[in-house]
């Protein structure tokens, strides 16, 4: 199932997985909806809109680039209009927008609490919301919608809280979006699901808030995003309401080669928060 002309609206494009997805399903044609909070270059985070949107052109999609901040849904209903104005609709949205502060509750200030919650949960309930009545046409006219959050499967144990409380009630934040709006969108056949990484995978907040040694023993973002499109094959109507692990994915697609993904090929991956 090709991807060719249907319109995919990522956050936090710029770079990481976000980037990663929006290259992978350019190559089947796609129109890539780029947004993320800045526009211009950082010194130490390399890439923007504007660089992923040229790439995406160059890898064959066809691309607009737009500043977001999730945690402004005035902002995103004028972006999802204009991505609409554009392409003409939206088929899938991925919500990639994401912030972290792995602190105990004593050392989170309550500024980026707030951040961590209005980027994770909040970004994408309004994001969701705002791409809903175009996914809602998407699947009226057959075109298997998908909603797919950047977030780990739920777990209630305490060992998952006790470190980083603020982080985790964030992000299972996001899994409980999929949790319901799974259910709440089934019949009308609009997939929501989720993905999560078996390993760390090397990006910008992996690099910021974990030792170089556990960076080296992660996996390149490309892993998540082969998982991404493989799901985005799946049936709207039968695939939902997962809580999928991008290894797994694959594995079920045939894959049996992941020594390309790794950044270090060899060496032991260290497995990602929220697993066993």
């Amino acid at each position: 199932m090709s991807l060719t002309g249907k319109t995919l609206f990522i956050t936090g494009a710029s770079r990481g997985i976000g980037r990663e997805i929006a290259l992978r399903c350019a190559r089947d044609g796609a129109n890539i909806v780029v947004t993320a909070k800045t526009a211009e270059p950082h010194a130490s985070l390399p890439g923007t809109i504007h660089s992923v949107t040229a790439e995406v052109e160059a890898a064959g999609g066809k691309a607009l680039a737009l500043q977001l901040d999730v945690r402004d849904e005035n902002a995103i209903a004028a972006a999802v209009d204009e991505a609409t104005r554009v392409f003409g609709g939206i088929d899938i949205l991925v919500n990639n927008a994401s912030a972290i502060m792995l602190t105990g509750t004593a050392a989170t200030p309550m500024k980026r609490f707030d951040l961590m919650h209005g980027v994770n949960a909040r970004g994408t309930f309004a994001c969701s919301q705002a791409c809903l009545p175009h996914l809602e046409k998407s699947a009226a006219a057959g075109r298997n919608p998908h909603i797919l959050t950047l977030s780990p499967p739920l777990n209630l144990k305490p060992r998952w809280f006790r470190d980083h409380v603020a982080y985790t009630l964030s992000k299972y934040g996001m899994s409980m979006c999929t949790l319901g709006m799974a259910e709440e969108f089934r019949a009308q056949g609009i997939a929501v699901n989720s993905l999560w990484p078996r390993t760390t995978i090397a990006t910008a907040a992996i690099a910021v808030n974990f030792p170089q040694a556990i960076l080296d023993a992660s996996r390149k973002p490309a892993i998540m995003a082969d998982a991404a499109y493989a799901i985005f094959q799946r049936d709207s109507r039968g695939a939902t309401g997962n809580f999928y692990i991008d290894e797994r994915v694959l594995r079920e697609e045939g894959v049996v080669d992941f020594e390309r993904y790794a950044v270090t090929p060899g060496a032991s991956l260290y497995t990602d928060l929220f697993l066993e």
